[in-house]
């Protein structure tokens, strides 16, 4: 079964083709970090607009790639939150005139199943169960996962993210848009050991994430040595000593909770999706730690590592078998939990 993926969540236009027999088939993208970067974040209605602009010449585009026309494809997968409310409608709308069209299904997916699938697009893929640890830019969460759309939460974010906090205190160290990148190369710089910042819930006994605290402990360490407090006048080698600890600090962290997660569900393999997934610290440190545990360590390729379309298309794909065409009448999900998700009958 082939089956399109569209994914208009926030600040890019993903698309994709997936086969359940061949495997990703063609996928594209169009970031919009260019357009947003001169407002220090991402604009909902420029995103929109974007959006619009963007999807229709990239569906062509994918299925010019993959060799298939709109009456080859099985079903169209698009997300239907978490995310930006116009950016959603953009993709649920598109896909469920198509779908209207071809008188196939249009499956609403949730977009952090989606990262936490992404993995499976890899080789090698991981076999379930596993642990997996979802890190992107509004969430840092543990899930023990059995199948598809079976999901058991281990821990959640209490406030700010991974993703959150490394965008934050960058942009409090006046690094560009999009800080979390940016912030990650200027940690290259940095002498180890020469600031401390703390681990926020390390020792909390749970597997929760808490990372506000080290926002706030980056801006008074940084307002206590700037010239008149302005953080981005700090010497460029003290912002590079601080990026890497604030690295430190959130790798610390997650690494260790992920880790404790793989022991409390009695599990081998690590999962890791997610944006902030992309990061080379965290991957080696959580290598390192649990290739001593005696465990395996999974990533999506570090193209579908932020969001994209072919993982749309892969979880759409697995849970269309019992699908069928339906009234498109369609809703987006600008908040939605993961954990409310139903197992598919595929997977049952």
């Amino acid at each position: 079964m082939k089956v399109l993926g569209i994914e208009t969540s926030c600040d890019e236009t993903g698309v994709a083709v997936y086969d359940t027999v061949a495997g990703l088939l063609a996928h594209a993208l169009h970031t919009q970090v260019a357009m947003h970067r001169d407002y220090g974040g991402v604009v909902p209605e420029l995103a929109s607009r974007d959006h619009i602009r963007r999807v229709v010449p990239l569906i062509e585009k994918v299925l010019h790639e993959a060799g298939l026309t709109l009456g080859d494809l099985d079903g169209i997968a698009y997300t239907q939150g978490p995310g930006l409310a116009g950016a959603l409608l953009v993709g649920a709308s598109v896909a469920s005139a198509l779908g209207y069209a071809l008188r196939i299904p249009a499956l609403p997916v949730h977009h952090l199943e989606g990262h936490l699938l992404s993995p499976l697009l890899a080789t090698p893929r991981p076999d379930f169960p596993f642990v997996a640890l979802l890190v992107s830019g509004g969430h840092s969460q543990l899930f023990d996962v059995t199948g598809v759309g079976r999901y058991r939460l281990l821990g959640d974010t209490q406030d700010d993210a991974a993703g959150e906090a490394f965008d934050k205190t960058a942009k409090l160290l006046g690094l560009p848009y999009p800080g979390g990148p940016a912030l990650a190369r200027l940690a290259e710089q940095g002498t180890p050991g020469a600031a401390r910042l703390p681990r926020p819930m390390l020792a909390s006994g749970n597997l929760d994430f808490s990372f506000s605290g080290l926002k706030t402990a980056v801006l008074t360490l940084a307002r206590k040595e700037a010239a008149g407090g302005a953080t981005e006048s700090l010497p460029f080698a003290r912002k590079a000593d601080l990026a890497l600890e604030i690295q430190s600090a959130i790798v610390d962290v997650l690494a260790a909770k992920a880790i404790a997660a793989l022991a409390q569900a009695g599990r081998k393999r690590l999962v890791v999706a997610g944006g902030v997934g992309a990061n080379l610290a965290l991957r080696e440190r959580l290598r390192a730690g649990v290739t001593a545990e005696g465990g395996e360590v999974f990533y999506p390729d570090l193209a579908f590592c932020t969001d994209n379309g072919a993982m749309i298309a892969l979880a759409g794909a697995l849970r269309l078998a019992g699908a069928q065409a339906g009234d498109y009448v369609f809703e987006v999900r600008p908040r939605w939990e993961l954990t409310s998700l139903t197992t598919p009958a595929a997977a049952a």
